[in-house]
């Protein structure tokens, strides 16, 4: 249940209120992990919480900090109150998402996820442009009925169970089963997980966040979206971390299990997080106008910013190895460098059901649930200033089928491996430094470690396809 609080003295009021006896401290890592540690009711301190810092360990955060200067604290955001949905009964738990600081300089943490976020924001509103950015992201991701897997110096693999999947054998849900790519709105007993999307639905609604749909997606084996109304860039992503946390928990209480990885299933389609941002000033929505697709100047001037910097976008927007088995032609990806009105095949598009200003909005598709929102989200907004501020020309729209051979010849291709889109982050980055947003030291670390805990540990394996076509050379 959401709970509206203000100050740290209405936390403690909607403890007692409620019955809490646990309260839950979350924030989250430089790769858009989730962390959190529990206090007793009994001994939870609202002034330490919300204005002096609760401490922890930064050294044994991934990206966080080395171990001669490890001590962090935490100040909680009170207006992110919430009674813990997934929570036993017997543990009624307040949770509250937190922000890093220094504890020397009590100055926010430069490469505390959340803090980027709100900066950004302020960053907008110092620009004149805007005073707010809204943030619509529609995450998919596959329910599935079982997963295993392993790897080691002398073995790997993984197996994939769901009584949807085609390759199932036998009678399962009456006999009915999803295809390949076949899994858009089918009704039940095809569209099998209903219940547990809806469970998912009720939970979140009943969390505070405001759930417009929720359905069946193109692939098979349980592939789902739940979207979520759109809110400001900080609270959007915060919603995210919260609907993530759901989304697996509920999967579990169902006997399932919930995955947010971009490509689990070869031959079928990935799961992205589409992303819908426009910007608004003094209660106007500065996207809107007379040009292509309805948008402003300054909405096209957006979009060029986007795909000038759309392969640095790439490691904060789809930073997962994986990622690139879903970013590949054929699959309704987004790989094309263009933008159009309709097109699904292009980077960006401009969504034409409703012919309101108010609706007026650029969708990036190329982002995946992989992603830190709080990253994302920021990044995503830094590089349509950046094409604002610079009145950086979007060029032709891709009104064409993106795919068709003639067309694909004369377009550019994102980048194809996170390997490529770190490059091209380490080149292009100077747009994201912009009112001290991103930091470098920030940059850095996130390179470092994508670069050598994620795409070398790709690199250097066996991977088993090879057995399969050189084992007997």
């Amino acid at each position: 249940m959401a709970l509206d609080c203000k100050t740290g003295a209405d936390v403690i009021k909607a403890i007692k209120a409620n019955g809490v006896n646990i309260v839950d401290v979350r924030f989250t890592d430089l790769f858009g992990q989730w962390h959190h540690f529990s206090l007793p009711a009994e001994t939870f301190d609202a002034e330490e919480a919300f204005e002096e810092g609760l401490g922890f360990d930064g050294s044994s955060i991934r990206g966080f900090q080395s171990i001669d200067v490890s001590d962090m604290i935490l100040k909680g955001d009170p207006t992110t109150a919430h009674l813990d949905p997934i929570a036993d009964d017997r543990f009624p738990t307040l949770a509250f998402i937190a922000n890093v600081y220094d504890p020397i300089t009590h100055e926010p943490y430069g490469k505390g996820p959340r803090n980027v976020a709100e900066k950004a924001e302020a960053y907008l509103k110092s620009t004149g442009i805007g005073d707010t950015a809204y943030i619509g992201a529609e995450a998919e991701f596959f329910i599935f009925d079982s997963i295993s897997y392993a790897t080691g110096r002398n073995f790997q693999g993984y197996e994939i169970n769901s009584s949807e999947g085609p390759w199932t054998g036998g009678e399962v849900s009456g006999g009915h089963k999803v295809g390949w790519k076949g899994g858009y709105f089918p009704v039940p007993p095809t569209d099998s997980m209903q219940d547990v999307r809806s469970h998912m639905v009720r939970t979140m609604v009943e969390s505070g966040l405001e759930v417009e749909v929720h359905h069946h997606e193109v692939g098979t084996a349980g592939q789902a979206e739940i979207d979520l109304r759109f809110d400001t860039l900080l609270r959007s992503a915060d919603n995210m971390q919260l609907y993530k946390y759901i989304v697996k928990n509920i999967a579990k209480a169902n006997g399932k299990t919930a995955t947010f990885m971009p490509k689990p299933l070869f031959e079928d389609n990935g799961s992205g997080m589409h992303t819908h941002l426009s910007i608004w000033k003094d209660g106007d929505n500065t996207f809107a106008g007379d040009g292509y697709a309805g948008l402003s100047e300054t909405g096209l001037h957006y979009i060029g910013g986007v795909l000038k910097h759309i392969n640095a976008l790439l490691a904060f927007s789809a930073p997962l190895t994986n990622s690139y088995r879903r970013l590949v032609p054929g699959y309704e990806a987004p790989v094309v460098v263009a933008y159009s009105a309709r097109n699904r095949s292009a980077a960006c598009r401009i969504p034409m059901y409703s012919g309101s200003p108010k609706a007026k909005r650029v969708e990036f598709r190329c982002p995946d649930p992989g992603a830190n929102p709080y990253l994302s989200f920021a990044a995503l907004l830094m590089a349509g200033l950046d094409g604002i501020q610079n009145k950086i020309e979007p060029g032709e729209p891709g009104d064409m089928d993106l795919y068709e051979e003639d067309a694909m010849s004369q377009v550019d291709l994102v980048k194809g491996s996170l390997g490529e889109v770190l490059d091209e982050l380490e080149n292009d980055h100077e747009f994201l430094l912009q009112g001290g947003v991103f930091t470098p030291e920030l940059i850095e670390s996130y390179v470092e470690y994508k670069r050598y805990e994620e795409v070398d540990a790709i690199r250097l394996r066996p991977h088993p396809e090879e057995f399969v076509m050189y084992y007997g050379i």
